[in-house]
């Protein structure tokens, strides 16, 4: 029997998944969106307030707070919706996850500052950066930071992680973006250097 996390609704969570042994199950722009749609789908009856997420290659990265529901029945939703998805699309059989989602609590404000630049940082912490700057990488939400009048999904909350920003940064999400760009942080479950290709664009 699979042990259930402790859950606190007052708090985010750094949510990682990864495929099976590493394989690229996000690796085309396809991929890439439907992974998206999977969790503005969900989002629509389990609601939720995402403040980062990063989807790679081979694993993606969400700071998540649930609304009124656990996180384990709205990452099993979405794991399971995008699985039956891709076992479609690509006539899979057979698991496509290494293991069931890696979670930890963020319940500070540090934490959350911390845990966000992580995310973002990424495409560009890979042994071969994937983008040359961060902007660039399109299934981030480092994008909508960098340039906040573009629409943003549902989720996402651009307005939290400003307020956190310690002097001397401005109150703003181009201060956060230079926060990102300035600190690279480790907030990882293991010190494992990602080396993988980019997806297909």
């Amino acid at each position: 029997m699979t042990r259930r996390r402790e859950f606190n609704p007052s708090s985010y969570y750094h949510v990682i998944l990864r495929g099976n042994n590493r394989q690229p199950i996000f690796r085309t722009k396809e991929d890439m969106h439907e992974l998206k749609r999977v969790f503005l789908h969900v989002h629509v009856d389990y609601p939720f307030t995402i403040l980062a997420w990063c989807f790679m290659t081979n694993h993606y990265h969400i700071l998540i707070k649930p609304l009124q529901d656990p996180l384990h029945k709205i990452m099993s939703l979405v794991n399971r919706r995008y699985s039956m998805s891709y076992a479609k699309r690509y006539n899979h059989i057979g698991r496509i996850y290494q293991k069931r989602y890696f979670a930890t609590e963020v319940d500070s404000r540090l934490g959350l500052l911390t845990v966000s630049s992580y995310i973002h940082r990424n495409p560009i912490q890979t042994k071969k950066p994937m983008v040359e700057r961060l902007e660039q990488y399109p299934y981030s939400s480092f994008p909508l930071y960098w340039d906040d009048t573009l629409a943003a999904p549902a989720f996402l909350d651009r307005e939290l992680l400003r307020e956190l920003l310690p002097e001397p940064f401005e109150k703003n999400n181009t201060a956060y973006c230079m926060y990102c760009l300035t600190y690279a942080q480790n907030a990882e479950e293991d010190k494992h250097v990602e080396d993988m290709e980019p997806p297909v664009m």
